[in-house]
Formats: structure tokens, C-alpha cells, sequence
């Protein structure tokens, strides 16, 4: 079930810490009910290229301390603006990112080069931001985990056809392995390492 829209029409996203505790709570909320659909609202429109939805997790989710990995054909405009607005250093390695944001979810990299956290702190994996064309609920891949009743469908729209097997193995390996936010350019839905991928 889509839930209701956080901000109405003549509301916006300003950057300010009220702003970002209102996205970051939204996106606790949708990492408990995995699958679900929640629309963020309004805001200032980032570079091209870069999905407002996915720039305002970034905003809310990133700092200085919080290492982040872009693909490296992103343009500079996209790195100069998470850099300034977050202060998030823009790295290179996969593998030491906190959050990595891939521009488009039809090239998507070698998600195994993640972090998938450790053993004694599996909190320290990667969340990665996914941006795809589109989500919708309904007649697509079933979701089924902690935090969704019985099961759940969800089809995504511009996204490797490779994404849900790599999701299946990250599955396997908890409590270690990645998140997932997928961020369209007004929603997001969350799929945690717990999520479990059927048919």
C-alpha cells in the first residue's frame, strides 16, 4: 500500500535540519515496511542527472563523516553539489563507501564490492541510493521479510534485470550484507539486507 504523500503541493524541501530530520525519519520508516512506496515531497531541483528524492536522502542520510561512492562518469556538477550541501567526501572505492549513490539503475556496478559491514558490526555496511525510472506496487517481484505482512509486490522500472539476484545473495549473507534505497525522482522504497526476493 503507497503511503500518503509527506508534504503537500505548496510545501518545499529547503535543506534545513527540520527538513532532513523529516526525510530521515521517513526513510526509517520505509526501512521497517520494506516495499513500501513513500513520496517525499517538494524541494529545490538538484543538478540533472541527480533525482530530487535521492538527493534529499543524500542530504539527510550524509556528512563529512559518511564517505560516499559515485560512479565515476557522474558529472561535476553532481559531485560539487553533494560535496558543498552534505560535505560528504566523494570517494573512489567501493568498499570503504558508507553510502554510494548510482546514478542509473540500468548500469548498475559490482554491488560485491560493497561493504557488507563485519560480524561484530554489521551496522557498518553500505546503503546504496538506486536511481530508477519507476515504482509501483502490484503484479512484480515478491518481497517477502520482517516488516511486510505475509508478502509484498513491487515493480521498478529502469533497473538491471541482474538487481534482484544480486539483492538474493545479499539476503543470504545476513546479518552481514547491504541496504538498498531505490529513489525515483519523487519516491523511494526501501529493501533491506532482510528482505527476501521470490518470483
Amino acid at each position: 500500500m503507497q503511503e500518503t504523500p509527506l508534504k503537500t503541493a505548496d510545501q518545499s524541501y529547503t535543506n534545513s535540519p527540520q527538513d532532513n530530520q523529516r526525510i530521515f525519519r521517513a526513510i526509517l520508516r520505509t526501512m521497517s515496511s520494506p516495499g513500501t512506496v513513500t513520496a517525499l515531497g517538494h524541494w529545490p531541483q538538484p543538478p540533472a542527472l541527480l533525482h530530487p528524492a535521492a538527493a534529499a536522502v543524500c542530504l539527510a542520510l550524509t556528512d563529512m563523516e559518511t564517505p560516499l561512492w559515485i560512479d565515476r562518469d557522474a558529472p561535476e556538477e553532481v559531485r560539487s553539489y553533494l560535496q558543498f550541501h552534505c560535505g560528504t567526501p566523494i570517494i573512489s572505492d567501493q568498499k570503504a563507501a558508507a553510502f554510494a549513490i548510482i546514478l542509473d539503475g540500468i548500469k548498475i556496478p559490482d554491488l560485491e564490492k560493497f561493504n557488507p559491514g563485519e560480524f561484530e558490526y554489521p551496522d557498518r555496511s553500505a546503503t546504496l541510493i538506486i536511481q530508477v525510472g519507476a515504482i509501483e506496487v502490484g503484479n512484480g517481484i515478491s518481497l517477502t521479510g520482517p516488516g511486510i505482512k505475509d508478502s509484498t509486490q513491487i515493480r521498478v522500472g529502469g533497473l538491471s534485470s541482474t538487481f534482484w539476484h544480486d539483492l538474493q545473495i545479499n539476503n543470504k549473507r545476513f546479518p552481514l550484507g547491504y541496504d538498498v534505497i531505490l529513489a525515483t525522482s519523487t519516491e523511494i522504497v526501501s529493501l533491506p539486507r532482510t528482505v527476501q526476493v521470490g518470483a
